[in-house]
């Protein structure tokens, strides 16, 4: 194996591959003369070598550890062990990437019954020698020897009741004595053994700890819920303590270089004083703001300062910094590109570009689509009059409603049961991550901007509110008492406000979130590299007008049978259905049209100008029905109440054309193009109103641009007879009104057939739009509504299928299916414009796929369309850095 080992001050350069990105940051940060204990990295080589041999550690490591061990002797002048002069070391973990809280960590290791007065003798403080050696026994057996923190933090709290004190920071030298004496019989009798006193078999057992916490289940969660690679491995970190806790002159903390909930450039974070380590990320006591700092330690924050700004520097982005303070000394321990909310990651990346720092292809890369997704957050309508029953610190942006649950157990159980949950905690652990995934929002009683709940929170994009310490939280029985005296029990209604930190009783009225000139300028950029156009689905003029505001170019699907909806409108359609000649469907037919027209010119004078994509009827007739059980039991009861021989005549006849029109599958039968080609007089009417729809705009000085879009379409007959039925219309319509208007007809491709045929098709279809939602049905074979409740998941989990097909786009099959309809599509016709309406349209995966194989536009719904515009800009930045598509 290659060198297993590297001084932070090792010259050879090495990239966090090998280092992970703790021991690079600990390696770069005294590369650039910050201040920075003495330590050295373990590769996350050595951890992929430790599971190929199955759990053992490679051979020649131990001397190797040994080895660095003595030059770190060496060059803090403490020896490891020793009784009088001491060297502590923390043993942390470090993955590549960052996983806040996922791995562990061991601090003060290296203390035992004799070195422990030692560190009190050389320090002349021994309530913190004794305090740094509870902390260790409590780490050490929780990680290594598995035995919960929180048994120790039951002893903790049993000497604070006995000497009347409330903070940890309190409890006295003799105190603390007692805890370590009393934490080391427990794990005795847990384990049956003595904790261990010999410092070297400490150092091994946490060194394998740590790889091991690399495959613990919170891991693993994180690793398939951030798409981290499982072969990856984690670092382990040896680095000489430095001690937060000897003092009000020392403390810990963690700041970011810009904040990460706004993305203002300020000095933003948390410290505590006499503390170490874990203390504020633990949520343990509620820790000071920075800003704080500047007085209490003006010398201490000014380094600080100077700090946040070369790392910046270096770095080129917002850093998360971790430090101890030691009698008044700064010392990094830690920095990595800090976790933020989407508006920060916006606001970051622009003003980045702004001050020179980066240019705009990094700040569009910088942003995630996931991100912009999440800045369109919901928040509490302004106009409601809510009071707070409580007020918390605001850790992550947005609002939310749900019922109060208590365990992340039960929150994944109230999520599957389809109801929206609130997850309370007196503070989250990495423990309680699958309950964050399925809450909608995080509350919990202590902790900070910077604890657990609210880094995980943010880097979800969940609203969350912690440190609210007025509220008294029983979790066991499930209540929880305001200031006020009001108990909320288990299953009640909260919402919670993660901008403000404010936590209201009840359901209160959530309004669609605003886009601000950041974001603006951010997707402004993204127009101007991504070669993809992106469209909206959109239904009704309010949609479309949203569509245009988030910068869609059209509208790529319009589904006209939504049009169909409502009391009014769907007796208007059950009359349709019911006529049992032509003759008898006019009359509704040119009611509906009447309605349909109208919605047309809402919509097309919404995204005047812009191309509107309409898709005619696609759903088979008996949806528009009453279900045949139903109408039985009605007309069953109507006969009982002695209903008129006209009513019941009426119930009779829709009973029997409901059981007529009933279809054993409806996906694949009576429905889309057969039912236009069956009934044409239907079809006729839908490219008459929108034709009539466009005429009248036109007069009225409009630019209406409008494309007919027939779905399931599968063979060459059936596209020339819809399109030479389209032309005939609006020609006529065209014709009687005195307009030009420039319109295409089309299809959806969504009948694998239809892929397989698209030359043919592109003979008598000006552009195709491939409904990759139904694709994906016919293709797989899998009726969505069914495989998603019932296997789809498992087929997920079980490594069957590599993600779900209806999510991300199945290159491999459906995939290949479009590419084949492009390739013979365009063959026959080269001007051919092929786009996706599915709701792959606003997946950043699928958009990829679309940008790789040439589609002229992605369209997806209202929301997503800026997701969809910095995704194809992403790629295109991509593929000209030559970061894909490296096999053409």
């Amino acid at each position: 194996m290659a060198k297993s080992i590297y001084f932070f001050d090792d010259p050879e350069p090495v990239g966090r591959e090998l280092l992970g990105g703790k021991g690079a940051g600990l390696a770069e940060m005294t590369k650039i003369g910050l201040p920075v204990p003495y330590g050295f990295t373990i590769t996350t080589e050595v951890c992929r070598e430790y599971y190929r041999l199955g759990g053992k550690l490679p051979e020649g490591l131990r001397e190797d550890v040994i080895q660095s061990m003595h030059k770190l002797e060496e060059r803090t002048g403490r020896k490891f062990g020793d009784t009088n002069n001491p060297l502590l070391v923390s043993v942390r973990s470090g993955a590549r990437v960052s996983m806040p809280g996922m791995m562990d960590t061991i601090l003060n290791l290296g203390l035992n019954d004799e070195s422990v007065l030692g560190l009190a003798k050389l320090t002349n403080n021994e309530r913190f020698a004794w305090d740094s050696y509870r902390r260790f026994i409590t780490m050490f057996a929780d990680v290594v020897l598995g035995i919960s923190k929180d048994e120790f933090e039951k002893v903790l709290d049993e000497v604070k009741e006995k000497e009347h004190v409330k903070y940890d920071a309190e409890v006295s030298a003799e105190g603390l004595k007692d805890v370590a004496a009393k934490s080391k019989e427990l794990v005795k009798q847990v384990t049956g053994k003595p904790f261990p006193m010999d410092v070297w078999e400490q150092l091994f057992m946490a060194i394998e700890a740590v790889f091991k916490s690399w495959n613990n289940q919170r891991a693993i969660l994180y690793r398939q819920l951030n798409n981290i690679p499982d072969e990856w491995g984690t670092a382990v970190n040896i680095v000489q303590m430095v001690f937060g806790n000897m003092g009000d002159d020392s403390g810990t903390g963690v700041a970011f270089t810009r904040n990460p909930a706004t993305g203002e450039k300020e000095l933003y974070g948390e410290y505590l004083t006499n503390a170490q380590g874990e203390d504020v990320v633990a949520g343990i006591r509620t820790p000071k703001a920075i800003k704080e700092m500047a007085n209490e330690w003006p010398n201490t924050y000014a380094e600080l300062t100077r700090v946040a700004s070369l790392l910046e520097k270096n770095y080129k982005d917002m850093q998360d910094m971790e430090f101890t303070v030691e009698k008044g000394k700064l010392y990094m321990l830690q920095t990595r590109s800090g976790k933020r909310t989407a508006q920060a990651a916006v606001r970051v990346a622009v003003d980045m570009v702004h001050e020179g720092l980066i240019d705009k292809e990094t700040a569009l890369l910088r942003v995630s689509p996931e991100d912009v997704n999440h800045l369109l957050h919901k928040r509490i309508d302004p106009n409601s009059k809510g009071q707070p029953i409580a007020v918390g610190l605001a850790a992550s942006p947005g609002a939310a409603v749900g019922t109060l649950v208590f365990s992340a157990d039960e929150a994944v159980a109230e999520a599957a049961a389809g109801k929206n949950v609130i997850l309370c905690r007196p503070e989250t652990t990495p423990d309680d991550l699958h309950g964050m995934v399925a809450a909608q929002g995080i509350l919990t009683t202590r902790g900070g901007m910077t604890s657990h709940a609210a880094v995980i929170a943010r880097g979800m994009g969940k609203p969350a509110v912690t440190g609210t310490e007025a509220l008294k939280l029983d979790s066991e029985n499930g209540v929880v008492q305001t200031p006020g005296g009001t108990i909320i029990r288990r299953g009640e209604v909260v919402t919670i406000d993660g901008s403000t930190g404010e936590v209201f009783l009840g359901a209160l009225p959530l309004v669609e979130p605003e886009v601000g000139a950041h974001f603006e300028e951010l997707l402004s950029w993204a127009d101007e590299f991504r070669k993809l156009g992106v469209k909206a689905n959109a239904d009704t003029p309010e949609d479309a007008a949203l569509s245009r505001k988030f910068g869609a170019e059209g509208i790529g699907l319009t589904r006209t049978e939504h049009m169909f909806l409502g009391p009014e409108r769907t007796q208007i359609v059950q009359d349709m259905i019911m006529a049992e000649t032509t003759e008898e469907r006019q009359e509704p037919l040119q009611r509906l049209l009447e309605l349909q027209r109208s919605d047309f010119i809402g919509i097309l004078k919404a995204m005047d100008g812009l191309p509107v994509t309409i898709r005619l009827l696609d759903p088979p007739l008996h949806e528009f029905l009453p279900q045949p059980e139903d109408l039985a039991k009605e007309l069953d009861e109507a006969k009982k109440k002695g209903a008129s021989d006209t009513e019941i005549a009426k119930l009779e006849r829709l009973l029997r054309r409901a059981i007529q029109l009933q279809e054993h599958n409806p996906m694949m039968g009576f429905r889309g193009c057969r039912l236009g080609i069956v009934y044409p007089e239907i079809y006729e009417m839908q490219v008459r109103a929108v034709a009539e729809a466009a005429a009248q705009l036109k007069k009225d000085g409009y630019n209406p641009r409008f494309q007919i879009m027939h779905p399931l379409v599968g063979t060459e007959a059936e596209m020339k007879f819809l399109a030479d039925m389209t032309h005939r219309v609006v020609n006529e319509v065209l014709s009687a009104n005195g307009v030009q208007l420039d319109y295409k007809v089309g299809t959806m491709v969504e009948v694998p057939r239809a892929a397989l045929v698209a030359g043919d098709l592109a003979k008598y279809a000006e552009f195709f739009s491939f409904g990759t939602n139904d694709l994906t049905q016919l293709t797989f074979g899998y009726s969505r509504d069914d495989a998603e409740g019932k296997f789809l998941g498992t087929y997920v989990q079980k490594g069957i299928l590599p993600e779900d097909p209806f999510v991300s786009l199945d290159k491999s099959g459906v995939g290949r299916l479009i590419k084949l309809g492009v390739t013979e599509g365009r063959a026959t016709r080269p001007e051919l414009e092929v786009g996706i309406c599915g709701e792959h349209g606003g997946d950043p995966k699928s958009i990829e796929f679309c940008h790789e194989v040439g589609l002229n536009y992605v369209s997806a719904s209202p929301y997503r369309v800026p997701l969809a515009r910095l995704a194809a800009a992403q790629i295109a930045i991509k593929e000209k850095r030559g970061e894909i598509f490296k096999d053409k």
